[in-house]
């Protein structure tokens, strides 16, 4: 199923849980129990990112087509450009098409650990665009989503010159918006209008990181360019060194993001997961109940 069916209007608000491919055989393990756990959310999609460098490209493809195939979730893979060749992308691609997977999210990516700056492969692409309009050109038979980013990609000249390059995405076949996590119910607001106002008109899902570490929160917003409102990181410091405390603020704080985003008419949330259970389920359960 293309994963944009399930936004149509008039459907209920779509739930999607993303999930990274283990390292080892005990976090695989973990990973493996974790999805068993939030099946039973009956999310609409689940994602399987795509390491630095395609690092995790075989282990990717092989728990997107687990999820798929065995436990019978809808699943999309994760594809970046970053240290790959056009054929190299095209086996990917094939790869992804034979294990019967019909959603892809498409990426420039992240430069791999200790290279400051991206570069791309010299037979591949230097922007997700290339990425998207190389799998239009092919006619795959894939949902293609992208990732957008409410307080403006790092690497942006300007918020104007972030939205030309999102409106360009969408042009090339995007059919479904992603964004990067934000804690600033606001910010995404904001840029839902500014989107829809330069034309574009696919579904924009809500990205939310539930925070159970205040380091960890801190080094995933000082790389991708997201801000931690004052008032909640003066409640997260005085027990940073507490994880039952900061677990217990970030639940709290991500349900009542996730309820003012729904009631604001946010067409799904997408749950950066960090390979766990407890939190995601926690709102979900939370946001289910507020429903019934």
């Amino acid at each position: 199923m293309h994963i944009v069916e399930l936004f149509r209007p008039g459907n209920r608000p779509v739930f999607s849980f993303e999930f990274f491919p283990p390292k080892t055989d005990a976090g695989h393990a973990d990973l493996i129990a974790t999805i068993a756990e939030l099946e039973a959310l009956d999310p609409g999609f689940v994602s399987v990112t795509y390491g630095a460098g395609g690092s995790t490209r075989d282990r990717t493809i092989e728990l997107v087509s687990y999820i798929k195939n065995l436990v019978r979730l809808e699943a999309m893979a994760h594809l970046t450009c970053v240290g790959a060749s056009r054929a190299e992308l095209v086996e990917v691609l094939d790869r992804l098409e034979a294990a019967g997977i019909e959603n892809v999210i498409a990426l420039r990516g992240d430069p791999p650990r200790g290279q400051e700056h991206f570069v791309s492969h010299p037979g591949g692409f230097a922007l997700a665009v290339d990425l998207v309009r190389m799998m239009r050109e092919q006619r795959r038979p894939f949902c293609v989503a992208a990732a957008c980013y409410p307080e403006v990609h790092v690497e942006a000249t300007s918020a104007e010159a972030d939205l030309t390059h999102l409106v360009e995405k969408v042009d090339a076949g995007v059919e479904l918006l992603i964004t990067q996590l934000f804690f600033d119910n606001r910010v995404y607001f904001n840029f839902v209008e500014r989107a829809r106002r330069a034309g574009i008109r696919v579904p924009i899902s809500a990205g939310i990181m539930p925070i159970t570490n205040v380091a960890q929160i801190e080094r995933f917003t000082d790389l991708c360019g997201a801000t931690i409102p004052a008032a909640l990181r003066a409640r997260l410091d005085p027990v940073r060194e507490d994880p039952e405390s900061v677990a217990a603020i970030g639940i709290e704080y991500a349900a009542t993001q996730c309820r003012e985003l729904l009631a604001g008419g946010a067409p799904g949330i997408h749950f950066y997961t960090l390979n766990r259970s407890r939190a995601t389920r926690s709102i979900v359960e939370r946001l289910r109940a507020d429903a019934s």
